[in-house]
């Protein structure tokens, strides 16, 4: 069985969980294996019927009070026993912060090969074949299993979400014996757009050219036109103008929108690390020897106070 951890959140699906189950759905004519899905956490059963969209032959529904709260153990546990009963032989793991942690400690259980923030994956010899940037972004690595259970994470926005609606068997899990170790408390979210940083189509952000914090409504009013979420370089987040969970880069959250666009960044490896893999990059640098233009489907040489307003003012007439 392809087993998929289709991540929710008080009954909604994320989209990254979606892109999950239809890349699981399109192995499973290669390597001639079901599909199921497995929802945990408050709200799983709201989520049974999204999920149905995506094509799984079944849906396990991991229910009980110990996980009515994140925990990464407990969440880990309940995933793992899923698998082994189930024979899994191929997990996929959506690479959301969720995703990331659980993973790891899922493979341990189960005693998968792990390979993390993969950008394809392929079938040759009825085994997995997986790749992923490595040495920031400046080369792809094709990676193979030698383990009997093979286990990955996937980037967001980069495998296709495709609706395959199908009528799959739910089953119940019953997970009140498991004990967690360390439980979720409390959850503070910090103010940001209306799209999670990580699953945005469009990325704008913001970097060391804004000078300052006072500058980046001009990006956000960019970002919310355009139905996007706001970024930032290390270098704007070191300065304290706009808060960590906006940082993109090797040391912040890698993403891979449709389109990123790149305001007052000059470029440095580790940012281009973390967002290398979008399908368009627009840059806008008055610095016109900055090395993000090397990376750009299409740069503009200007002054990003200049440029910026004058493109959400167009965006505006579009209405």
């Amino acid at each position: 069985m392809i087993l998929v951890f289709a991540e929710q959140r008080d009954g909604v699906l994320k989209k990254a969980a979606k892109e999950a189950v239809s890349e699981g759905k399109r192995l499973s004519s290669k390597l001639n294996m079901p599909v199921g899905a497995v929802l945990m956490g408050k709200g799983a059963d709201q989520a049974v019927d999204e999920v149905k969209k995506f094509g799984p032959d079944k849906v396990f529904v991991v229910e009980g009070e110990p996980l009515d709260r994140y925990s990464a153990d407990g969440f880990a546990e309940a995933a793992a026993n899923v698998a082994k009963e189930q024979g899994a032989n191929v997990i996929l793991f959506p690479a959301t912060t969720m995703g990331v942690d659980v993973a790891p400690r899922v493979a341990a259980k189960v005693e998968a090969g792990l390979v993390s923030d993969i950008t394809g994956l392929d079938v040759a010899d009825g085994k997995i074949v997986a790749t992923k940037p490595v040495y920031s972004g400046k080369a792809v690595a094709t990676v193979k299993f030698k383990s009997d259970i093979q286990m990955v994470t996937l980037r967001s926005n980069v495998f296709p979400l495709e609706e395959n609606p199908s009528d799959p068997e739910v089953a119940k899990v019953d997970a009140s014996g498991i004990a967690p170790k360390g439980i979720a408390v409390a959850t503070e979210l910090k103010e940001g757009g209306k799209v999670e940083l990580a699953e945005a189509a469009v990325v704008v952000s913001g970097g060391r050219g804004m000078k300052g914090p006072e500058n980046f409504p001009l990006i956000e009013e960019l970002a919310n036109l355009l139905g996007g979420a706001v970024g930032a370089s290390r270098a704007a987040v070191d300065a304290g103008w706009i808060d960590h969970s906006h940082q993109v880069g090797q040391t912040g959250k890698v993403v891979s929108p449709t389109v990123y666009i790149a305001c007052g960044i000059s470029g440095a490896i580790q940012h281009i690390a973390g967002m290398g893999s979008s399908k368009y990059i627009i840059a806008i640098n008055k610095d016109e020897d900055a090395p993000i233009f090397n990376v750009a489907s299409l740069g503009i040489v200007g002054d990003l106070f200049k440029v910026v307003p004058a493109l959400t003012e167009e965006l505006k007439k579009l209405g």
